[in-house]
């Protein structure tokens, strides 16, 4: 239908169904309703339809000239409006590392301090931020390397550990919490309680339960050469960390997993490694695609 028609019968009062509709969906619809709201109380009684006419198309195509400049400026707008989300948003959000099972990673930080990841473990930390907060969020296990003179928490769901020039690690898994320093002074903070560790000091917390552990004399964490060494740690967390380093999934029923167990495996021949968890315990083993059962003697 023709767009005058359309107004005319508009303006009259006299649209149909079927017409009200194409007058709705008319480009100028709008403009229409915004003009005939504003003029109401402007109207006479009596009017003629066909002037009323010209009078409305007239008025449309003067305001659509006078904002003929208005959309280019609104979209203008926009592109800018959408570049500044995009870079606030880009500069504040969180830069991520994650490892997956099997994978282990090395980053540095902004301020030039390492932190190696090992499997299945989760990083963030804001470097916007970093000259003024320095917070990692850590979820898994990683070892740090800390540039001297810089200060920061690394944050986990078990604790926080404040560390200022110095080597160590943190282990936060299901139920377990643990943080071994290696050198320079380390502040664990758990349950609103900060406990310092000196080089060779661990923190370990398993099932809420505080443990104490001998000193450590190695330099570094085991799993940093590619291995997993345990001191009388519960069975179950040896078998965790196996399924984490080889992909795997480990059926143990009718074995106490709550035992101690003081031993380890390599992370590079999973036959060499399997031996290794098992003989020492009498236990033998079976394969079913990616399932390993562990069976007693």
């Amino acid at each position: 239908m023709e767009k005058e028609y359309l107004i005319s019968k508009w303006l009259d009062n006299d649209l149909n169904d079927q017409e009200l509709e194409a007058f709705k969906k008319l480009e100028d619809y709008d403009d229409l309703i915004k003009l005939s709201n504003s003029t109401k109380g402007f109207k006479a009684e009596d009017f003629d339809t066909s002037k009323e006419l010209d009078r409305v198309l007239k008025t449309i195509h003067t305001t659509k000239k006078q904002n003929n400049w208005v959309k280019p400026f609104i979209k203008v707008a926009a592109i800018l409006a959408i570049c500044f989300s995009l870079y606030y948003y880009t500069t504040t959000i969180d830069t991520t590392i994650s490892t997956s099972l099997a994978e282990k990673t090395t980053i540095e930080l902004p301020d030039a301090s390492s932190v190696s990841l090992n499997a299945k473990t989760f990083l963030a930390y804001n470097k916007k931020s970093w000259k003024n907060e320095r917070n990692v969020e850590l979820d898994g296990e990683a070892f740090f390397k800390v540039a001297k003179g810089s200060k920061f928490n690394v944050i986990t769901k078990a604790g926080t550990v404040t560390v200022f020039g110095t080597e160590f690690n943190i282990k936060q898994r299901d139920n377990y919490f643990e943080v071994i320093c290696y050198e320079g002074i380390v502040g664990v903070t758990f349950n609103s309680q900060l406990t310092k560790l000196k080089a060779g000091d661990s923190f370990l917390i398993i099932d809420g339960k505080k443990i104490a552990k001998e000193k450590e004399s190695s330099p570094m964490p085991s799993w940093i050469n590619n291995e997993s060494q345990f001191k009388s740690l519960p069975y179950r967390e040896v078998l965790s960390e196996f399924e984490r380093q080889y992909n795997v999934t480990i059926e143990a029923k009718n074995i106490d997993t709550n035992q101690l167990f003081t031993g380890g495996f390599t992370h590079k021949n999973i036959s060499t490694a399997l031996k290794s968890i098992t003989l020492p315990l009498h236990l033998t083993y079976s394969k079913n695609n990616n399932t390993i059962i562990l069976k007693r003697d």
